[in-house]
């Protein structure tokens, strides 16, 4: 497995993660009907990977270069953008393919997107989870991030869901 920044020509590929990652994750938590309708080229027009600025979101790929360089998951980080935490770092996404789980992607890539948020000068992070995703909180609670106790409903990809706040210290 390699880690490198996201590039203008992964879009695609990171989309098709990002719809496999939500499609079998969130099977039972969000509605079939919505998850069966997502499409990666519909998510794909959504990114932009071509900026530098350090206040944009930044996207970490891990990539297995056994197979051509063919995106495993994905990690993306910014700048806070709660009123409430306002000197802090956002673990926007992390998602790794279904076919990939359990391998350590998904612990490489938290790790890497802890490293980019320190690498601004930021010393806390926080990240949001679906209310009812336990899988994900393990995975979180395990790499020492734990709930401050903000909860609400947010729209993502046109949906309403119940999100869970998370913090840790970088």
């Amino acid at each position: 497995m390699l880690l490198r920044p996201a590039q203008p020509a992964d879009a695609l590929a990171i989309a098709r993660v990002h719809v496999r990652a939500w499609q079998h994750g969130y099977a039972g938590l969000l509605p079939a009907s919505y998850l069966n309708q997502l499409r990666p080229q519909d998510r794909a027009e959504k990114y932009d990977l071509s900026h530098t600025d350090p206040s944009r979101p930044h996207t970490i790929v891990a990539t297995d270069g056994n197979l051509g360089d063919q995106i495993l998951g994905f990690a993306t980080t910014a700048p806070s953008h709660e009123s409430d935490l306002p000197h802090h770092g956002e673990l926007t996404a992390l998602y790794v393919d279904p076919d990939s789980w359990g391998r350590g992607i998904g612990v490489a890539l938290v790790s890497a997107a802890r490293t980019h948020l320190v690498s601004l000068g930021l010393k806390h992070a926080y990240l949001f989870t679906l209310v009812d995703n336990l899988r994900a909180q393990r995975f979180y609670k395990s790499d020492q991030w734990t709930p401050d106790g903000l909860q609400r409903t947010d729209t993502v990809w046109g949906t309403a869901v119940h999100v869970l706040r998370f913090q840790r210290n970088l």
